[in-house]
This record gives structure tokens, sequence and C-alpha cells, in this order.
């Protein structure tokens, strides 16, 4: 074997053609999915604040049914409240037994879930004597709960409507 022909033979690997075909190859892939991930992250993030609304209603929704059935003390439930919580955080420090000479507390929620649009466990709230698309809260009860994000969703209602 002749010396040019070992070269020739042991020279090997991609033109850089090949290469730049490649790469071009590469990037109309991750441009196509970068999109679909983005819309994956979005639908992840709804279905959370989905769940996190259902968990937050539920514990009002118990707290009404508590309070109708006269479970939880008087003293827990304001006049003129409906029935309905003081606060989201009465939901998380427990509300008193009825005649229950323990002082044992009935809590409704572990703590106030973190709104997914925003980050922050901070929701809008409206009470039973406000109008259903009041956008600020009368204070008196917590008769339901909204996200404060201004996005819309992938079916294109707003998240504050949800």
């Amino acid at each position: 074997m002749t010396r040019r022909a070992f070269f020739r033979k042991a020279v090997g690997g991609f033109t850089f053609i090949e290469l730049l075909v490649t790469t071009a190859v590469l990037m109309v892939l991750a441009s196509a999915a970068l999109p679909l991930a983005r819309v994956t992250m979005k639908r992840q993030r709804e279905s959370e604040l989905r769940r996190a609304l259902r968990e937050v209603r539920n514990a009002i929704d118990r707290f009404k049914d508590m309070a109708d059935s006269q479970t939880i003390a008087p003293m827990e439930v304001a006049f003129g409240s409906e029935g309905y919580p003081k606060s989201l955080t009465a939901l998380v420090e427990g509300v008193a037994r009825n005649n229950d000479a323990t002082g044992s507390k009935i809590k409704l929620l572990r703590r106030i879930p973190i709104d997914p649009m925003t980050g922050e466990a901070e929701w809008g709230m409206r009470s039973y004597q406000d109008r259903p698309d009041a956008a600020v809260w009368g204070g008196q009860n917590v008769y339901d709960v909204y996200s404060k994000s201004p996005g819309i969703a992938l079916d294109g209602t707003k998240y504050k409507d949800w």
C-alpha cells in the first residue's frame, strides 16, 4: 500500500455542505417544536389554575354547608355574611366547632393555593352581596374567587372569568 492510499482511506468525515444541511434541518425541527412546547406549558398552567380554583371553591362551599347546618360555632359566622367565610385566611386558620369545649378547629385549606398564572397566592374575591361581574371586592364575605391574571386562555376566555 502506498503512502498516498493510506492517507486517502484514513481521512474521512463530513463536508461543510453536509454539516450545513444537517444544521438547517435541525433548526427547522426546533422552530416547529418551540410553539408546541409553549402551548403545552400554558395548558399545564391552565390545568393547575382549574385545580386551585376548585380547591378554594370547595373549601368555601364546605364552610357554607357547615354554617348552614350549625356545625361551626356561631361566632365564626359574621352577621350579614350569609354563612360564607370572612376571608380566605379563615379557611386556612380553621373554624371552631359548635358546642366543643376542647377548642379544636376544623381546617378547610392547608394553605391558600398559588395562582399559576400570576405566581402569587393573591386571588380576586367576590362577596355574596357583589354583582357577578364586580371587579372590586365588597369585603363582607368570600362567596367566590377568581384569577387576577389579565391573560386569555387557549379556549379564548379570560382567566378572570373562570
